[in-house]
Parts: C-alpha cells; structure tokens; sequence
C-alpha cells in the first residue's frame, strides 16, 4: 500500500449491472442496463483497497548452499486474490501467535492489528509475547482511501523458508479508518518498498532491509500473484502465489527476465515509455505515462493510469472494441458488466502493452495482458449472469502497475542490480489460454531519452530542502519589496551613502 496512493481492497457487494442485449449484426453487441430488481442507482467505489533480453546472473535461484534459505519452501505460500489482497501467513513474538498479513510493494512499514477491530478475526496482542519492546515511538499512515495510527515496538518474526526468528520493527496499530475493511482475512500488512517511505522516518528500517541484514541472503524477492480470472466474489481462499525472498525460482515462470531499471529507489519506480491498445500506439507524449511516477505495486488492485492516458485508453478500447453503446460507468468503476452465465466477454476486447525502457536505454521491450485480466469476474446473479468489473481506473498521483497486471507476471524486484523484471507466469492461464505475453527488443530511438517526471519531491529529506529554499526566496523577495517601497535616501553632499542604505545593501550580498 503506497503512502498517499489509493488502496485497492475490493467490497463484497455488488448489486448493480449491465445485461447483454440481443445483437443487431455478427459484429455488434449492443448493452443494455438492467432495470429489475438488481438495479443500483448509487454509485459503487470498485476500487477502494502499482529490445533487451537479460539473463538471471547474479541472482541466487532456487539453491542455496548455505542453507540460510529455502526456496522451494516459500512456493505457494500467499493466499488470496486481487480483489482482497495477497496474504502470507507470518509469526509474530514468543510463544508465536499466527497473522496473515499484506504483501505491498508499494509501502515500506511492516504494521500489524494490535487492537481488536470489528472486521479482523484476532490481533497480535504485545502483552502475551516476552519478546516484544515498545520503542515509544507513535506513528500513522494515511492513504489517499483510509489511514491507521499506533505504536512502533521490534520482535521476533517467522517466515516460512527461513528457519531462525528474526527481529523486525513492527508497527502496532491502535485505531484505524478504512484500513481493516469486511471480507478480508489479514490483519497486517507488509512494506517491501525503500526506507525512504517508513515512517515516521527512514530510521525505521523496513522488513525485507532487516531480513538481508541478518540472514546474508541477496538482496532480491520475487512475486508470482495467481488471482488472474479469479472471481473476486468467491468465499474460497485458494493458494494464491509465491513471495521468494532471496533470488527467483525457476519453476514459477517460463522464458526468459527481461528487465527495467528502478529509476528512484522510494517506490519502485519504472519508466513507461507508451501504451498500445491492441495494435494502436496512444501516441502520447511519454511523460504523460510517468506523471508524477510510474511505480510497480502489488498492493493496488488495479492497472491505475494518469487522467489523460486513461482517458485515450478508454476511448481507444471503446473505438476498437466490438461493443456499441457502452455505459460510461462501467469504465468508471461504478457499474458492472453482465452476460449470460457462460457468456465471456473477453473475445470483444483489445489486448493492452505496457512498454518498458529496458537496462539498455536505447532499447525497450513490452509486456501485453490479454482482456481476462483487465475485465474481471466479479460475480454472477441468480446463476444465469455472470457480471464483470474494468481493471483500469484513472489515479491522481502517477501510473501504478498493480495486480490487474502483476497476475500475469512472476516479478523479480532486484534490488541489488537495481531493476525490476517481468516473466511471463506459469499461473496465468485462464482457460487453459495463457493471459500475458512479453516481447522485444524494440528500440526506444523514437521516445526521449528521460521519460520520468521531473522535479518530483521525495520525502521526507527533500521536503524539508524545498522549505528551507522557500524561506530564502521569501526572505529576498521581502527584502527587495523593502527596497523599492522604502524612501530613497539621498547621497549627501560628501557622495557617501547613508548608514541604512549600507545595511540593506549587505543583507542583500
């Protein structure tokens, strides 16, 4: 979960839809809302809860001769879906006590419920473990959607594939708002980002720093997030992928890594050099796919893109679809699309590409989703609809290349090479179709040569900077009103300048 960025945790009810009308011709299929008991006329935030081919050298894979990890166990070891998030099962303090907790690429605190909350089933209660130790230290989080306040303390923590406890500074949350939402089963949530997101500050180290700190292992996790054509509206908590911290694992994934450079190590920021819809180049401008960041984020449910490319997004997906007629609020997040159960929708749709700068900066290379994971099972009605949901949204603070494209990859965050890569994951299948595809090299001569927003301010260090630049300017800016608002003084008949004059023209030096 980014901090200031949306969080994207899915609700669980859905009353409103979109039913499929009779088609006028082979090539048309016009849509009509259904007006009956299932209509809902409220609008419904869907969205509440981120060429050059390079092989694996110097990354550790699935060995380790040191036996410090175990790969191999650490496969199949997150639950859930994109709709409600993917969870590990993590143990906190002596004795132990079991959470399932977040995996987000997108924040950099490790917090977990340490208070009872009417929509988590248990919390870690710090009194029962000898081994935690309050720092003192309070601290929050707000997000664009929700926020939670608590206190920072360390303990022992336990993960699956790395046999000894480690100590972890864990954020003990007291109170919270739109944090903890209905339906999901974690209680906590992991930061896998920079420090320079912890807070209260980046002294706070982040779990995965203090994991290679302490275990030696490379300074490398990788994702495999198995939701794609999942129905977010299931009850079932089915395996829902792999965190491999550590180095990749080989069987999770076919082909080869093509790798994208981390431009700002805050976020893990990527730059997007365009958009393909189907065949069609959106022919923007490149920074306008960066503004203010283009960042990779497990803990977002949604491919989220700037307002202007989302909206030549949609009107170019409108234009090339085979749909007529579509409701605006289907592309808007507030209404769903509905279809004869058995009815998929995916064949009316474009594939959508992602072009990334590859480590080669005069090359690039693009990773393509088909429609099953950009329109997305949601539920079905009565048994005779089966109603979906659009998997882009339009964001206010940058591109996020979240699960709706993330299920279609096995990602490798290298941090010690500083890159990011994308493989095509062997979990994508959706109907026995593989949903992704990664292709390349193509050269990047035709984009510029930095497509990242500049300017950007990261915090906390170059907030406090810019002030202090502020206050200088304001001050000189005074001063210079004073010049010109003041009298002038007169130089006397000996020609020197007053005293007054003389000190206004050295505060200005």
């Amino acid at each position: 979960m980014a901090n200031n960025h949306r969080r994207d945790i899915l609700p669980n009810a859905f009353v409103l839809m979109i039913c499929l009308g009779i088609a006028n011709s082979l090539y048309t299929i016009p849509l009509r809302i259904y007006q009956g008991k299932f209509n809902f006329t409220l609008d419904v935030d869907l969205t509440p809860l981120k060429t050059f081919q390079e092989p694996v050298s110097g990354l550790s894979l699935a060995s380790d001769p040191a036996g410090i990890v175990n790969f191999l166990n650490m496969v199949n070891n997150l639950q859930g879906d994109s709709g409600r998030g993917y969870y590990m099962e993590m143990i906190l303090g002596t004795p132990g006590q079991k959470l399932n907790i977040l995996v987000d690429t997108g924040s950099s605190n490790f917090a977990v419920a340490a208070a009872a909350h009417p929509f988590i089933t248990h919390f870690f209660n710090t009194a029962l473990s000898s081994t935690y130790q309050s720092t003192g230290r309070a601290v929050g989080v707000k997000y664009t959607q929700g926020k939670w306040e608590g206190e920072l303390g360390t303990d022992q923590v336990l993960i699956t594939g790395i046999p000894s406890s480690l100590t972890i500074n864990i954020a003990g949350i007291l109170s919270s708002e739109g944090f903890f939402l209905p339906g999901v089963n974690w209680q906590g949530i992991l930061g896998l980002a920079y420090p320079l997101l912890a807070q209260p500050d980046s002294s706070v180290e982040p779990f995965f720093n203090s994991v290679v700190r302490q275990t030696g292992i490379p300074d490398v996790f990788s994702l495999q997030m198995c939701g794609a054509g999942l129905s977010a509206s299931t009850t079932a908590d089915p395996a829902g992928g792999s965190l491999v911290m550590g180095g990749v694992e080989p069987t999770l994934y076919s082909g080869s890594v093509w790798y994208t450079p981390i431009k700002e190590e805050w976020y893990y920021q990527v730059e997007v050099l365009k958009l393909e819809v189907g065949d069609q180049n959106l022919n923007l401008d490149c920074k306008e796919y960066n503004t203010d960041k283009a960042m990779v984020d497990s803990g977002t449910t949604l491919l989220r893109l700037p307002v202007k490319v989302f909206n030549a997004v949609v009107e170019t997906i409108s234009r090339t679809s085979l749909i007529q007629d579509f409701s605006s609020g289907f592309w808007g997040g507030t209404k769903l699309a509905c279809w004869l159960k058995g009815e998929t929708p995916w064949r009316f749709f474009p594939k959508l590409s992602i072009y990334l700068r590859a480590t080669n900066a005069s090359q690039s290379f693009k990773i393509t989703i088909l429609p099953q994971l950009y329109i997305q099972p949601i539920t079905d009605v009565d048994g005779t609809l089966d109603c979906f949901r659009f998997g882009i949204s339009s964001s206010a603070n940058g591109l996020v290349i979240g699960a709706t494209v993330m299920e279609g990859f096995y990602v490798v965050f290298d941090r010690a090479e500083k890159r990011v890569g994308f493989a095509v994951s062997k979990c994508a299948v959706n109907g026995g179709i593989t949903v992704s595809e990664i292709s390349g090299p193509f050269s990047s001569a035709d984009v510029a040569s930095d497509c990242a927003a500049g300017g950007l301010l990261r915090d906390p260090l170059l907030w406090v900077v810019s002030y202090a630049l502020m206050a200088v300017c304001a001050t000189v800016l005074l001063i210079l009103i004073l010049i010109l608002v003041l009298p002038c003084r007169r130089r006397d008949r000996s020609g020197e300048i007053t005293d007054e004059s003389s000190l206004v023209r050295h505060r200005i030096k």
